[in-house]
């Protein structure tokens, strides 16, 4: 359901084109990697947690982590990621295929500072065997964010 909901979203927008569908997983960072055929840095994960008891989600590049002093300086509570369940019904998408197009009402999205250094950069696509590639102009416009913040370092 979270392809259809992702591929809708994308094709109202006209960048259906843009999605690739592989034959082997990109659940994962590396596997993403691989089979877009870029670099690991290259690949938009999306983490998602809650706030205030509120599900949000924040895109970042494949080589960084959340850095805790700065989710909690910015956020004003520890960082709490989502459980599995919880991403497929807070969020609209299962694990592995999170990204921010066709998404719940209700979820807050960020973009990470770490995502700017790059031409292009591959999001899932709502399933753990999808990705799209996208400029930061085009991530910015399809994924509604509510604003830019620094809260990742590197791995």
């Amino acid at each position: 359901m979270s392809l259809n909901n992702a591929m809708k979203y994308l094709e109202e927008k006209g960048y259906k084109d843009r999605v690739m569908i592989f034959d082997s997983s990109s659940a994962t960072v590396e596997l993403a990697a691989k089979a877009v055929g870029t670099e690991p840095c290259k690949i938009a994960k999306s983490l998602t947690f809650k706030v205030d008891d509120k599900p949000i989600m924040i895109l970042c590049a494949g080589d960084v982590k959340i850095n805790n002093q700065a989710y909690k300086a910015k956020f004003h509570q520890k960082a709490k990621m989502l459980s599995r369940e919880e991403v497929e019904t807070l969020i609209g998408h299962n694990v592995g295929g999170v990204c921010p197009f066709g998404i719940n009402a209700g979820v807050d999205v960020y973009l990470d500072e770490s995502l700017k250094r790059f031409d292009y950069i591959y999001p899932a696509a709502g399933s753990a065997n999808s990705a799209v590639k996208l400029t930061i102009e085009e991530l910015e416009t399809l994924s509604n964010y509510k604003e830019w913040i620094d809260v990742c370092k590197s791995i």
